[in-house]
């Protein structure tokens, strides 16, 4: 068989249909696409539209870029998913923490140049379909409960805070620190109108996020009138819409005022009108003040470690919405494939000058209540922003400034959760730790060093109990140790230590024998194999035996390969006392009590009662 015939069985063998299918969801539940699926499909797909415009134009606000950046990342993930993406329900654009983070590592020297946010894009997209095609998505589990919550809480006040100043209308440093300084500074400069309008838009948002979320209470047996379900699902909808309900009657308000020559409110800049240019990214931007050439080593040097955080963070947001979604609705989703959809969806969004997207909460929570049937839904959504930038463009400049903060300010400040901290303090408090170490660090370092020094302590908090192993020590003629978890290399050269200090110790006689017990022991390295050969060395010169028991198969596997001089394993603990003193009666001197750890010592028995279901005196078991 040639060569060329090899890799074409290799080839045939690896991409199968199965294969094929897998990678592309969309060949599962295409051939079964039916009318009914159509109707709640277009109905979902436009109430998320109209959710998606006016939170698109906010946000492209946090992430400092101009308006119309965040429409042109509202549609490409939205048809890249239609095609990759396992959960019916997830929507991809652009998200409050995304454009925050957007903001932290993809903002231009250049004022409202969108370059380095679309190269984070491409780049951002390119690490999760690696990713993808690697089975990488398990790492997100390193990234624990607390610093997620710590993370995003801390996120969501930042973004708040930083819409103040829009709507008491004056302008400020976004750092956080010198933005609440500046804020408050600026307090007596307040725009009057815009502070009205911003505080009217936040009691309507809020207003109508109560009726969206009342619960009719029907009693048993009660049928409900047509009417009255049409009534109901009107108010929700209206509920739904409410932030394009407020951007549009703030336009119209501020139109009006403009008509009449009454130029009052703070306004949206002027949008660029149609779609963006389909072309890839260009790798370097010139500064026209300056008349100097960023290149794309500059570029990348500036956005620095944003290439590792934002795919990280954009996973995590995507995988938490879709699995909360597929448990609600009773379906599963693959993480690897949605790193892959998520990758490629950023990859073909950067040549729309778009910039990261990743799943929206709000917007995948409306569009489940909704009752959209596949994702299919993202045609529609992607539509009506596509009708968006060809249509009303020209209509954006009159929205308030004030308006849209008071969206983004309604969207984020949902996210806060401090009920966790209450939920921790009662299961283990240790665990506020990473909360507060991210939380705080998040507004003094910023939101990158603070998610980055958080998952760094939750890893030490994982890693400690590996490197300090509590120990049970039972002395006497033969001293046992019993290691409680597992032994590798954080902990075999502390172990090493505290077994020398206690069984080799010049002020105090040594015992004859050491016994390990490994029942605890699920596995064993390089560096514990070597932990193993220096014991035997160093208590061959003090004329100590040293024996092993309770090894699993796998760890007496390595250690017998590794060949350790005077090497003895015994079935179990009593057998190797048995085999060196010869005396099995001390086996109940350290009989194991019922949760499986050594028993206690009672030092008030006298050393001739019998031994059964009492510890002789000559026993002393203490925690290394």
């Amino acid at each position: 068989m040639s060569g060329w015939q090899q890799v074409k069985d290799r080839l045939r063998k690896t991409y199968t249909k199965q294969y094929i299918r897998k990678k592309f969801p969309i060949s599962y539940w295409l051939p079964k696409y039916r009318l009914k699926h159509l109707q709640g499909d277009i109905i979902a797909g436009l109430t998320v539209g109209l959710t998606v415009i006016p939170q698109g134009l906010a946000y492209a606000v946090v992430a400092e870029l101009p308006p119309q950046y965040g429409l042109y990342s509202a549609f490409m993930g939205c048809f890249v998913y239609m095609f990759l993406g396992t959960s019916k329900d997830i929507t991809l654009g652009p998200t409050a923490i995304m454009s925050l983070m957007t903001a932290d590592f993809g903002k231009s020297p250049i004022k409202h140049d969108a370059t380095y946010a679309i190269i984070l894009t491409l780049m951002c997209g390119a690490v999760q379909f690696v990713m993808g095609l690697l089975h990488l998505g398990f790492v997100v589990q390193f990234i624990s409960v607390p610093v997620i919550n710590g993370f995003t809480s801390a996120a969501a006040i930042i973004i708040a805070f930083s819409q103040v100043k829009k709507i008491i209308g004056v302008d400020c440093p976004r750092e956080f620190i010198h933005a609440v300084e500046c804020t408050f500074s600026k307090i007596p400069e307040t725009n009057v109108w815009d502070l009205t309008m911003g505080l009217s838009c936040i009691v309507i948002l809020v207003l109508l996020k109560i009726l969206k979320d009342i619960q009719w209470k029907d009693e048993e047996g009660t049928v409900v009138r047509l009417s009255t379900k049409i009534a109901r699902k009107t108010l929700w909808l209206i509920g739904t819409a409410r932030n394009a309900i407020v951007v549009v009657a703030a336009a119209g308000i501020a139109a009006a005022l403009l008509a009449e020559d009454i130029k009052v409110l703070t306004l949206t800049e002027e949008i660029d009108p149609g779609l963006p240019p389909f072309q890839p990214p260009a790798f370097s931007v010139l500064d026209p003040d300056l008349n100097i050439t960023h290149s794309v080593g500059e570029i990348f040097s500036d956005i620095g470690s944003g290439f590792a955080i934002i795919p990280l963070i954009g996973l995590l947001e995507t995988i938490a919405i879709g699995k909360a979604f597929a448990r609600q609705n009773n379906y599963r989703i693959d993480a690897n494939q949605e790193l892959v959809a998520i990758g490629v969806a950023n990859v073909v969004s950067s040549f729309v000058s778009s910039y990261p997207v990743t799943g929206s909460f709000s917007r995948t929570a409306v569009n489940s209540q909704t009752g959209v049937r596949t994702p299919a839904g993202g045609i529609f959504t992607g539509g009506l922003v596509i009708l968006a930038l060809l249509v009303l463009t020209p209509l954006f400049k009159f929205i308030p400034a004030s308006a849209l903060a008071a969206v983004i300010i309604c969207a984020v400040l949902q996210m806060v959760d401090f009920k966790i901290i209450l939920t921790l303090w009662r299961i283990k408090k240790l665990d506020l730790l990473p909360l507060a170490v991210t939380f705080f660090l998040s507004f003094v370092l910023g939101i990158e060093y603070g998610i980055m020094i958080g998952i760094g302590v939750s890893v030490l908090m994982l890693l400690y109990p590996m490197a300090r192993p509590t120990i049970v020590a039972i002395k006497k003629e033969v001293m046992i140790f019993k290691p409680d978890s597992g032994l590798k290399f954080p902990g075999a050269e502390y172990l090493k230590d505290k077994i020398v200090s206690r069984a080799i110790n010049p002020a105090e006689p040594p015992p004859k024998s050491v016994v390990f017990d490994f029942e605890h022991v699920s596995g064993i390295d390089y560096s514990t194999v070597q932990m193993i050969t220096q014991l035997h060395e160093e208590a061959k010169r003090h004329k100590v035996q040293i024996t092993f028991a309770n090894m699993r198969p796998d760890v007496l596997s390595i250690a017998e390969s590794a060949k350790i001089n005077g090497f003895k394993h015994y079935a179990t603990v009593e057998e190797a006392c048995s085999a060196i003193t010869g005396q099995y009666s001390a086996l109940n001197g350290h009989a194991k009590n019922s949760n499986g750890s050594l028993g206690r010592v009672d030092d008030t028995k006298k050393p001739n009662e019998s031994l059964a279901g009492v510890e002789s005196p000559l026993l002393r078991e203490t925690p290394v």
